[in-house]
């Protein structure tokens, strides 16, 4: 699938990417395309919601990608009393110094994972919000910049609902992607009782990279080539989700961009230097099925969004002719 790279930057890219990837599959075991969605997800300087029932790995998989990271990591639990400031921050009187001192919260991480984001209130969870788009936390005034990289992955159990808080279309845009894991193939089952059923494997995982070369990852993937045609391609898509007649609310101009940026880290990671439109259409249903609503006439139906989108992505003509320079 990896093409011949062109020149030592895109194979350093490469190794890279394939490093963090095999180390996470040291814990984590069959699911390969979901890691590697993650990672990507990194790369492109998005955040990931991993939603799932419980016991698949989800916050193994978070805390896999962290510890493969020479960086700092913060898990929050979320829970209904959780607060604002206790994701952000807060000012506390320093009676030495005479004046308040700003203690930073766990939001000041390069990764941050949030476990069962769907359980803490509202208020709470539109703390992330800024930090989220903005890369920055703004406290008593003062707004004070995040260090690059910067990852929020939350987790939620789509299937309790009991004392939760769904997540508000404007907190799910700011996600790039939604991972399901899903239950492993039984080989594979077999495998993690061999692997795990006499310790666990993620105590004995090291950091693979470091925190400034994932962000010089960055900066290489940014410069991938995305021609003309594919630009138009890319919002041709997305008008068609805002059309659909199976659909009530259509991608945003945000979720072009996210699917933009997530197709040229995988063009990267190809071996390529310019994306195609196979990786536009590989990436469409992790970038916008969350962001997508159906209709309810769709719903009664028993319509998926899924399907709405791979129609979608049968429908809009491909360009034929696409320029590599």
């Amino acid at each position: 699938m990896t093409a011949e790279p062109k020149d030592a930057g895109t194979a350093w890219f490469i190794e890279q990417f394939d490093s963090i990837v095999s180390n996470i599959e040291r814990v984590v075991q069959g699911k390969h395309d979901e890691i590697h969605l993650v990672v990507q997800t990194l790369i492109a300087g998005g955040h990931t919601l991993v939603e799932d029932v419980p016991g698949v790995g989800k916050t193994l998989l978070a805390k896999s990608l962290a510890r493969s990271i020479d960086c700092s990591f913060h898990r929050i639990q979320f829970t209904p009393d959780l607060l604002p400031s206790d994701l952000t921050g807060v000012s506390v009187w320093d009676r030495e110094r005479g004046k308040f001192v700003f203690r930073r919260g766990p939001v000041f991480s390069n990764i941050v994972l949030g476990d069962e984001i769907n359980r803490a209130s509202p208020k709470t969870q539109a703390a992330l919000l800024e930090a989220m788009e903005e890369r920055q936390v703004t406290v008593d005034g003062i707004t004070r910049p995040l260090e690059a990289p910067f990852m929020v992955i939350a987790t939620q159990n789509p299937i309790e609902h009991e004392g939760t808080y769904p997540l508000p279309e404007a907190q799910l845009d700011r996600f790039m992607t939604r991972v399901t894991l899903g239950y492993p193939a039984r080989a594979k089952e077999l495998e993690m009782l061999d692997a795990h059923g006499s310790g666990s494997v993620f105590d004995d995982l090291e950091p693979v990279i470091h925190a400034a070369e994932v962000v010089k990852m960055v900066e290489q993937a940014a410069a991938v080539h995305v021609a003309p045609e594919l630009k138009g391609y890319l919002v041709d898509l997305a008008e068609a989700t805002r059309t659909d007649p199976d659909l009530l609310l259509g991608a945003s101009p945000r979720a072009t961009l996210y699917l933009q940026r997530s197709a040229r880290v995988r063009a990267m990671a190809s071996g390529r230097t310019f994306v195609t439109p196979d990786d536009v259409k590989a990436l469409l249903i992790p970038t916008l099925s969350h962001r997508v609503i159906l209709r309810p006439e769709a719903q009664m139906r028993a319509a998926s969004v899924s399907e709405v989108l791979a129609r979608i992505a049968s429908t809009v003509p491909v360009p034929g002719t696409v320029d590599v320079k």
